[in-house]
C-alpha cells in the first residue's frame, strides 16, 4: 500500500511540476495531503524541489486554517521568513499562541519579546509567560510573576516562579495560599520545592475536610509512607478517595 502511494506521488509530481503555473504544485498538493504527507516519498527530488513542494503544502495548510500543521512544514523547510510572516499575521489577529509558536520556530526572539509585552499589557498571561520563557528573559518573567500575584492569578505565578526555579517565591506563595486555605495551590507550590514538612501539613488539612485523594497526593509528595499506607488500607473503597479538588 505504501509503495503504491509512493509511486502515485512521484507520478503526480512529474505530471504537474513542469506546467506553467504560479505554483506548479497547486493542483497536486491537496491530493498528496489527502494521502498523507508522511507517506510521500520525496527522496527522488533535489533538496530545492523537495522544499518547493513542502512549502506549497504549507501554504495549503494556511488556506485551510491548519496553522500548526503549516508551521511544522515551514520549520522542516527552514523557511524562517514565512514563519515570521505567519507570526506577524496572527499577532494582528490577536491569535497570540499561533504567533508565539511561529516566532519560536522562526527564531524571531526580538518579536517574541514584543508579543510578550503586548500580551502582558492586554492580560494574556499564559501567552506572555510562554513568550518570555522561550526567550529566557528572567527579568520579564519576574515582572509577570509579581503581576500575577498582584492580580490574584496564583496559578500563573506558580508557573512563572517554577520556570525561574525561584524557591523563595514559591515558598512564600505556598505559605500565602495555606494561610488563605487554598490548599491545592499551597500543595502545588510546596511540591515544586519538595517541602516535606509543609506538604504534611497540607495533607492533614485535606484529611480534616475529607478530601482524602488530595491528602494522599500531599503525603505521597512528602514521602510520608505511614500516612500513605493508612489512607490506602483504610479508605481504598470509599467514595471520598475519588473526590479530588486541585
Amino acid at each position: 500500500m505504501v509503495e503504491h502511494i509512493k509511486r502515485d506521488s512521484y507520478r503526480l509530481v512529474e505530471e504537474f511540476s513542469n506546467k506553467q503555473d504560479e505554483n506548479p504544485f497547486s493542483k497536486i498538493i491537496p491530493a498528496l495531503m489527502k494521502k498523507g504527507l508522511e507517506n510521500v516519498n520525496l527522496s527522488m527530488f533535489s533538496e530545492e524541489k523537495k522544499k518547493e513542494l513542502l512549502n506549497a503544502a504549507g501554504e495549503e495548510y494556511i488556506k485551510r486554517t491548519q496553522v500548526l500543521d503549516a508551521i511544522k512544514i515551514f520549520k522542516m523547510t527552514e523557511n524562517k521568513q514565512r514563519l515570521i510572516e505567519i507570526g506577524d499575521d496572527h499577532v494582528r489577529m490577536g491569535l497570540f499562541s499561533y504567533a508565539i509558536e511561529a516566532y519560536k520556530l522562526g527564531e524571531a526572539y526580538d518579536k517574541l519579546l514584543k508579543v510578550g509585552d503586548k500580551c502582558l499589557e492586554e492580560g494574556h498571561l499564559a501567552e506572555a509567560i510562554a513568550s518570555f520563557k522561550i526567550v529566557g528573559d528572567q527579568d520579564k518573567l519576574n515582572k509577570v510573576g509579581d503581576y500575577c500575584i498582584e492580580k490574584g492569578k496564583i496559578e500563573f505565578a506558580i508557573e512563572v516562579f517554577s520556570a525561574l526555579e525561584n524557591k523563595t517565591k514559591l515558598l512564600s506563595l505556598g505559605d500565602k495560599c495555606f494561610a488563605e486555605k487554598q490548599f491545592h495551590l499551597a500543595m502545588r507550590s510546596y511540591e515544586l520545592i519538595k517541602e516535606s514538612d509543609k506538604l504534611n501539613k497540607v495533607g492533614e488539612e485535606f484529611m480534616k475536610i475529607g478530601l482524602l485523594a488530595n491528602a494522599l497526593r500531599a503525603f505521597e509528595a512528602a514521602d510520608n509512607k505511614m500516612m500513605v499506607q493508612f489512607i490506602k488500607e483504610n479508605f481504598a473503597d470509599r467514595d471520598l478517595v475519588a473526590r479530588v479538588y486541585v
